[in-house]
């Protein structure tokens, strides 16, 4: 047990140890990595959902981890590989800052197992997971999860009065105005567009419902506005 401590410590400076601190490395990597790829899996909400992506972050950390094990005590080797490594030209275009960061996590992961310091790497890792699990299930940072764009046509104008008025302010924490255009020549409607700060979310269908029920309301759609999306 004690043995067992050492090498997760980092103890791996003997020669017979070097193979096994390897294999060690190498099969942390990829079980650490194997957790942040279900971490993102779990957690991902976007549309930009990549399985490629998914996989390159185990075996960016099981690379990684192999690098450091290739450099480790040898200057030339590290002047050689990153020569080497120079010689990539990576293309793809990241845009959600979310995947940069899990990125940068399997290459810290990926080095902490590569240069012998497994316990530091397991640990990192578990606090790491509880982060990203506690961002995720308390939606942090989510404003105004239930912004929506209301758009209608109407026969009349909506002064005070209207009824349509009423059911938004049921509905809606907010609305706002956004735009009110009238029709061309030979109709009588005026398109209204509506910002809306929703109540609860899951009562769209009554929304929308009661605002079809309205006389002279036509053409009536609902778009809900997801922060965490940028198209």
């Amino acid at each position: 047990m004690e043995q067992f401590w050492h090498i997760l410590d980092g103890y791996s400076a003997g020669g017979d140890l070097d193979i096994w601190s390897a294999a060690i490395s190498f099969l942390l990597a990829f079980v650490l990595g194997q957790a942040l790829a279900w971490i993102y899996y779990f957690t991902h909400i976007s549309l930009s959902y990549s399985k490629t992506f998914v996989q390159s972050l185990i075996i960016m950390t099981i690379i990684v981890s192999l690098v450091m094990r290739t450099i480790a005590g040898s200057f030339v080797i590290a002047v050689g590989l990153m020569g080497a490594l120079s010689l990539i030209r990576f293309r793809n275009v990241i845009k959600d800052t979310r995947d940069i960061t899990f990125l940068f996590c399997s290459l810290v992961i990926g080095m902490a197992c590569g240069s012998g310091r497994y316990a530091l790497a397991i640990t990192g890792s578990i606090g790491l997971y509880l982060v990203l699990l506690y961002l995720y299930v308390a939606d942090f940072g989510m404003s105004h999860p239930g912004n929506a764009m209301l758009h209608f046509t109407s026969m009349d104008p909506l002064d005070d009065t209207h009824p349509a008025l009423s059911i938004l302010t049921q509905f809606c924490r907010g609305f706002t105005l956004v735009s009110s255009n009238s029709g061309g020549l030979g109709e009588n409607q005026i398109h209204y567009s509506y910002q809306l700060s929703l109540r609860n979310s899951a009562k769209n269908e009554k929304l929308l419902a009661a605002i079809r029920q309205l006389k002279g309301v036509q053409n009536v759609s609902l778009t809900m506005q997801e922060q965490l999306l940028e198209m």
